[in-house]
């Protein structure tokens, strides 16, 4: 068995280095035990029960076509104990992967327009946030984000629950969902009012549509980091300004074929952002829903880039460097990567 087979050493060392995800969400993280949990609990849902039927269920025609399924899957979601219980299983299946920190993006208006009051809402994240720490290890950070085809609307609420309830763990502000026909700009008030509350911005861009969308994140939203970013590869001068201002991709590799946003790993455009300079950070998205997990997308970046060792602790450091830790935090967790590349060495 050669050192890079699944399996082999090159995976071992991937499963045991510590690891920060910057870009990956609540619901879509769970995990076919929990969905399958929760359908039990709401049969008049169309989501199976049984966790090995959701492999098909899980199967995407387009990106349209999983955000349908997504969508059913947020229906699952109806009481605080659905929030509190989806939220430490999806820490448990970080602790199980070495992810020490994450920053978890959470679509408050989802729940509360689903009749979650949102102090509740509120309550049960913080909650499952606070054991997580102290039971297995994972420090989870918030980012709030607008789900954009539900339009102003939920952009007003989800400004609303994130500043006037803002919960200990908040740090960031987002907007995900359909990116066609879901125009960037529309969103600038929201996102000032947030940035201006000191929450930090952190928008899709770039996932579905072109270069043109990420400029508007940046020039518009006051991007910091840009949630997929795939089609930047497509401007140079695009690729060169977010190097320069050190503005981070948070790549998603097997989501983006999983979707159709990218034909095929091998012509995902991840080794044209490295060559530019551009400050690549790897996440897994949807784990359960695209059926991988960080460790994978550590894998294929890996092979994609050409990664020894060395290189895979460095796009582990990334993530550290992009996230929205404190200084101290970040200086603990770069270290334990360190040590942890060492002892291999």
């Amino acid at each position: 068995m050669s050192d890079t087979a699944p399996g082999g050493a090159f995976a071992a060392f991937i499963a045991g280095l510590p690891k920060a995800e910057l870009h990956v969400h609540h619901v879509g993280s769970a995990s076919p035990r929990i969905v399958a949990e929760l359908a039990a609990r709401h049969p008049d849902s169309a989501v199976p029960h049984d966790p090995a039927a959701l492999v098909d269920y899980f199967s995407f025609r387009d990106f349209a076509h999983f955000i349908q399924v997504y969508l059913s899957v947020v229906d699952l979601i109806r009481d605080a104990e659905d929030v509190r219980l989806l939220t430490f299983e999806v820490a448990r299946d970080m602790a199980r992967q070495n992810i020490r920190y994450a920053e978890l993006t959470v679509t408050p208006y989802s729940s509360t327009r689903r009749g979650i009051p949102g102090e509740a809402f509120m309550e049960a994240i913080e909650d499952a946030r606070k054991s997580a720490e102290a039971e297995l290890g994972v420090t989870l950070r918030w980012c709030f984000d607008i789900p954009g085809e539900a339009g102003l609307a939920a952009a007003e609420e989800t400004v609303r629950l994130a500043l006037d309830l803002q919960p200990d763990g908040l740090v960031s502000f987002g907007l995900g969902g359909p990116e066609i026909g879901v125009p960037r700009p529309q969103f600038k008030p929201y996102f000032d009012r947030a940035r201006a509350a000191g929450l930090h911005s952190v928008p899709h861009a770039g996932e579905t549509t072109g270069p043109q969308t990420v400029w508007d994140a940046v020039r518009e939203l006051g991007a910091e980091r840009i949630g997929h970013g795939t089609s930047s590869a497509q401007d140079p001068r695009l690729l060169a300004y977010l190097a320069e201002h050190r503005i981070p991709l948070e790549v998603c590799p097997t989501s983006n074929v999983a979707t159709r946003a990218v034909a095929s790993l091998e012509e995902h455009p991840i080794r044209e952002m490295a060559a530019a300079g551009v400050l690549v950070t790897v996440n897994s998205d949807d784990p359960p829903m695209f059926g991988t997990d960080l460790n994978t997308e550590y894998g294929v970046a890996a092979r994609l880039l050409g990664l020894d060792a060395a290189g895979v602790a460095a796009l582990a450091k990334n993530a550290v460097e992009a996230s929205f830790m404190d200084a101290a935090g970040k200086a603990r967790l770069a270290a334990e990567i360190d040590a942890c590349t060492a002892a291999r060495a």
